[in-house]
């Protein structure tokens, strides 16, 4: 580790940077991960193409796509992408130098997504592992649940728009191909901040079906329709003018009650973007790596549990990491 981020000596590259760098490797879009300003970046080509929607020429000085599974030698250090199953373009990164084989899993989720290829075990020593969700109550209920929850309350509240707040690069695409799945088919309306990543996400082949912008009067006639929008938007101006509101937040946190009281959140959906305990520890074991740190999150917990299943394990500081996309 040094102040800049996770470094690997041999290959005089970082994984996810905080601050800008010679060189990165970038596990995935999100702004806690993927900073602007590096030289060059090794990433995904979905990944890359989330980079120059939000940074533009700040993106990195030298783009280098990488597609899952292919290898690429860095000064003497084999790196290979393998999916990650966070969001699209979301990786895991396979380091290997002199026989030992690391795998740094970025953030990463176990359950389906439509939008983004499933999670792949992948043999390694050591295996850095995130855990946002790294506590034995953090199970999280299956998300067609959850998206029937939704669609229950269109049908209970037809007179009310369906305010969901959702963060703008994975969670709003992911749930409106949730959605989709059910066969509705009506337009799902954006704010204008998640506009521009969904047709990131329909370039590369996600099929997201009609999407309106929920803008100036067409608001007063919104009843009975979803919109989406970032969290903040809610408690902004711009979520005035809708006909009574149904309040909802889609997020991992929502499994917390209090957390969706203190947000004003009456339609609390528990859908995240991460892997809970169970997927978590089942992660160690599919792996199978003998060594484990364990970085953003319930360190104590996994740590602890992975100690008392034989794994050699301990927790591994790495500052500059939010919630995004939870």
């Amino acid at each position: 580790m040094t102040e800049k981020g996770l470094w690997c000596e041999p290959g005089r590259f970082y994984v996810d940077p905080h601050r800008p760098v010679n060189r990165a490797v970038i596990t995935h879009g999100h702004g806690d991960h993927a900073r602007p300003g590096h030289r060059t970046v090794l990433a995904t080509p979905p990944t890359l193409a989330i980079m120059r929607a939000r940074y533009g020429d700040a993106a990195g000085h030298t783009l280098q796509p990488l597609a899952y599974g292919e290898a690429i030698r860095i000064d003497g250090v084999t790196v290979s992408l393998h999916p990650a199953g966070h969001i699209l373009g979301s990786a895991q990164v396979r380091i290997e130098c002199a026989g030992i084989r690391v795998v740094v899993s970025g953030d990463f989720k176990r359950c389906d997504d439509p939008t983004c290829p499933p999670f792949e075990p992948v043999a390694c020593d050591l295996f850095i592992t995130e855990a946002t969700f790294g506590l034995p109550v953090f199970r999280h209920p299956p998300d067609a649940e959850e998206i029937d929850r939704l669609l229950a309350s269109l049908q209970l509240f037809p007179d009310r728009a369906h305010l969901i707040g959702v963060y703008a690069l994975g969670k709003c695409q992911r749930l409106i191909a949730l959605v989709r799945r059910t066969g509705y088919e009506r337009p799902i309306y954006l704010h204008g901040a998640l506009a521009a990543l969904c047709s990131v996400y329909a370039r590369h082949g996600i099929e997201l079906g009609p999407l309106l912008p929920a803008t100036g009067g067409a608001r007063r006639h919104m009843a009975g329709e979803i919109v989406l929008c970032p969290p903040s938007a809610i408690a902004d101006r711009w979520s005035r003018g809708f006909p009574e509101p149904v309040i909802g937040l889609a997020s991992g946190w929502m499994l917390i009650r209090q957390r969706a009281r203190q947000h004003g959140v009456e339609l609390p959906l528990v859908i995240s973007d991460h892997a809970d305990w169970i997927e978590l520890t089942q992660t160690l074991d599919d792996v199978a790596a003998p060594s484990v740190l364990v970085t953003h999150g319930g360190e104590e917990a996994l740590v602890h549990h992975a100690r008392g299943h034989g794994f050699r394990a301990g927790a591994l500081s790495l500052a500059g990491y939010a919630e995004d996309g939870e």
